[in-house]
């Protein structure tokens, strides 16, 4: 009897490990491989923005509308991976709300589900494009069959991006792969992280290169540093060529010059403690647009309470020749997201 149970524990031990070792090659197989530049949408007939004229841009991290203050989350020392359906859609329906009530003239929007597991395969993407009544132009930058973890309750089948929303059609839209890749086999379940960049043509022949960006979170920093790096280079390039150069989004970093305890213990978790962008970081002229008032993103070690650690992660960062004219951050107190809602209102100057 007790041989008979050895014999079958040996069995079940090997299927098991043959079993892993299948799931490691098929998802290695199956890796989210994207070409460095991936041409999107392109238009002989763009629309034209103009000089010296007000526009508004909107940056907000939905938390694939899974994320609301009732969550936690397992990679900051929570447990859960998803909510329940029900709550998934309010949370869906509140943030279109949002979004359709505080209409701006471009929206740069991450964590947006296109078929997961984790928002109930709801497409994310047509249901906001359908309330904001714009351009849509969408980045993938997490494509996984399945994510084993939590092992409590595995996030599974993961199709998620980046997403613009546009009131003018642009010259063209472009997905630009960051660089860095994590250690094998980690990376196989990681994010590919990438910029969503669209091209306007300004009334003063230049353009204007409107940048979203999700920067990474819980890799090396080496790498992070890496991606902020590629965005230096990339967007100076644009500059040197007399364009006006507007990026924003959640960076997953403290802006320059921001105290890491503003909102009160320092936000800091086992897995991820984002570094602070230096304020030599771009050259002279370069501007940095943030609310200092108000958080935009929780700790998600539990539910949202006032007594939760929170900072400021996401932020704008705009070339010397664009006026900054407001930036706020709409406090929604993380009921349908752990981030919150940043506007920003800037003008094209007339001489670059």
């Amino acid at each position: 009897m007790f041989k008979n149970l050895l014999r079958l524990g040996a069995v079940v031990t090997v299927f098991a490990i043959l079993f892993f070792i299948i799931f490691l090659v098929y998802s290695s197989i199956t890796f989210y491989n994207p070409d460095k530049e991936t041409e999107l949408q392109s238009s002989m007939s763009p629309d034209t923005v103009k000089v010296n004229t007000p526009y508004s841009v909107l940056t907000w991290n939905i938390g694939y509308a899974g994320l609301g203050d009732n969550m936690d989350f397992f990679y900051d020392g929570g447990k859960r991976s998803r909510d329940t359906q029900k709550r998934t859609l309010e949370n869906l329906d509140s943030i279109k709300k949002y979004i359709s009530l505080n209409k701006t003239d471009f929206g740069l929007f991450q964590e947006v589900d296109f078929a997961s597991h984790r928002s109930y395969s709801i497409n994310q993407v047509q249901a906001i494009s359908q309330v904001a009544h714009s351009f849509t132009f969408y980045a993938p930058n997490y494509k996984v069959s399945f994510v084993p973890v939590p092992l409590s309750n595995p996030m599974g089948r993961v199709n998620s991006g980046i997403m613009t929303l546009s009131r003018f059609t642009p010259s063209s839209s472009k997905r630009v792969q960051l660089p860095g890749l994590s250690p094998w086999p980690q990376r196989i379940f990681n994010l590919r992280r990438c910029l969503l960049v669209n091209r306007f043509p300004v009334s003063n022949g230049r353009e204007l290169i409107l940048i979203n960006t999700h920067n990474s979170a819980f890799e090396a920093d080496s790498l992070k540093i890496a991606e902020m790096n590629f965005i230096r280079e990339y967007v100076l390039n644009e500059y040197s060529k007399g364009n006006y150069v507007l990026i924003g989004g959640d960076w997953n970093q403290l802006p320059p010059n921001f105290p890491p305890d503003k909102f009160g213990n320092a936000y800091e978790t086992k897995a991820f403690k984002p570094l602070s962008i230096d304020s030599s970081f771009m050259p002279y002229g370069w501007q940095w647009a943030f609310d200092p008032s108000i958080p935009t993103n929780r700790y998600l070690d539990r539910p949202y309470s006032k007594q939760c650690r929170t900072v400021i992660l996401d932020f704008f960062l705009a070339s010397p020749n664009i006026q900054l004219l407001e930036v706020a951050t709409t406090d929604l107190e993380f009921r349908n997201s752990d981030h919150n809602p940043v506007k920003l209102t800037f003008v094209l100057k007339a001489t670059p």
